[in-house]
């Protein structure tokens, strides 16, 4: 059986949570394989809404298992909150979820240098979740990291009192100011969280379950133009976000690998620092982010707003091998009398598609403009009813990207949602 892969084509917060939610009853394994508590994964059902940081979206499922994998960070005060959080809603969670041991964990100094690196780099900052993932990745690239089957070691203490010391001279370089013991509230307490839950080899039973005939999902956090290869960066994120980080996520062979489903908005947004070439510093802008609520889930930070990018959205598809389009917000868009997507960029006066090298460039894009559609489409299920200015947008970009658009979300809940037959 196939690993299917879900991700984000964009910048993130597309809505890969509420996404992932529909289509676990089609599966019978949910795995995150990347990225950390900087993720925040929204769903919404019974006028509730939820948001994960580090539990795969398919949790709520009582008949998946939800697996956390090799790739992902974490910190275990962010997993006992998220965990407390959740048992009103989903019982019975250490038969549902499984976490790798090989997993790297997120220390409160980790946290701290993360905020102490951000402060130093001034006008020139990223715009960090401040969670501690760039430096616990630079501890697990750098083979200085905690894992987690080390929580299990009887001299784990001294473990984590080693690496704090190594942090702390680190901190000695910088003028910030921390308490340690502030940081550390929580984490102890989700150290002993974590054990009480099944911490395994996971990359064998991934595979062995793949051998028997079970379906899974990978769930990927951030977005395309967040890899740390190839986003736009240093404005990324630390991890591998694109398909290809589903294997060293979870310890799969490309072999094995199915359909590869990218989700994108129907506009864009970003979080932080980095260019933007459709960003929409106007009234328009203003709208799309007050219409579709777009905070950070993580952090709370107003997000960037501009029209859909395709040639962005085309290289996104291009690295990851998408073989299926799903695009959210489509009931955000409506209202607007004429909407634009930008199929090109101007730079120097040279038009092209491919996106280009260098953070430093002026880059104009060059719009096609297209007729909006002003109806409430959040209560239809049948996609040959949606407004016909819709359908036309929907086509002029699998024409423009040459892959189909088989789902489109029209609202948060789970049940706003449109499966297209192609």
């Amino acid at each position: 059986m196939k690993v299917d892969i879900l991700l984000g084509l964009q910048w993130g917060d597309e809505g890969k949570g509420k996404l992932v939610d529909a289509l676990s009853p089609d599966y019978d394994v949910i795995a995150r394989f990347q990225g950390g508590p900087n993720a925040g994964h929204s769903l919404e059902f019974n006028n509730i809404k939820h948001v994960l940081h580090l539990i795969p979206s398919g949790i709520f499922h009582s008949d998946k298992l939800n697996i956390i994998g090799n790739g992902v960070v974490i910190d275990p005060a962010v997993f006992k909150k998220e965990i407390d959080e959740l048992k009103p809603y989903a019982a019975d969670l250490t038969s549902r979820l499984v976490i790798s041991s090989r997993a790297n964990l997120i220390l409160p100094t980790h946290r701290i240098l993360d905020a102490a690196y951000e402060q130093q780099k001034g006008f020139t900052r990223i715009g960090s979740t401040l969670k501690g993932i760039g430096p616990a990745y630079t501890d697990k690239t750098g083979r200085n990291g905690l894992r987690v089957g080390d929580i299990l070691n009887k001299d784990f203490k001294t473990l984590y009192m080693s690496h704090v010391e190594r942090h702390l001279s680190l901190l000695r370089n910088f003028s910030y100011e921390f308490d340690l013991k502030e940081f550390e509230k929580g984490w102890f307490e989700g150290i002993d969280l974590l054990k009480e839950f099944r911490i395994l080899n996971t990359e064998y039973l991934v595979n062995e379950l793949c051998g028997s005939g079970k379906k899974v999902l990978a769930e990927g956090a951030q977005g395309t133009m967040l890899d740390v290869d190839f986003g736009s960066y240093p404005f990324v994120t630390s991890s591998n976000t694109i398909s290809a980080g589903a294997c060293t996520g979870l310890g799969i062979s490309p072999r094995i690998i199915g359909e590869v489903f990218g989700i994108f908005k129907a506009y864009c947004t970003r979080v932080g620092s980095g260019p933007f070439p459709t960003e929409l510093n106007d009234e328009t802008g203003d709208a799309l982010r007050n219409t579709g609520k777009e905070f950070g889930s993580t952090t709370g930070r107003p997000r960037r707003c501009g029209w859909l990018d395709l040639p962005a959205l085309k290289y996104s598809i291009m690295i990851n091998g998408t073989t299926q389009l799903f695009m959210t917000k489509a009931d955000v868009m409506s209202g607007f009398k004429t909407i634009k997507v930008c199929t090109s960029y101007r730079i120097e006066g040279k038009e092209i598609k491919e996106l280009p090298f260098g953070n430093d460039l002026h880059i104009e894009p060059v719009y096609t403009e297209m007729a909006g559609w002003n109806q409430d489409i959040s209560a239809m299920h049948d996609y040959n009813k949606l407004p016909v200015e819709l359908t036309g947008f929907i086509e002029f970009i699998e024409k423009y990207c040459g892959v189909p658009v088989t789902l489109v979300s029209v609202g948060p809940d789970r049940e706003e949602t449109i499966f297209r037959k192609q």
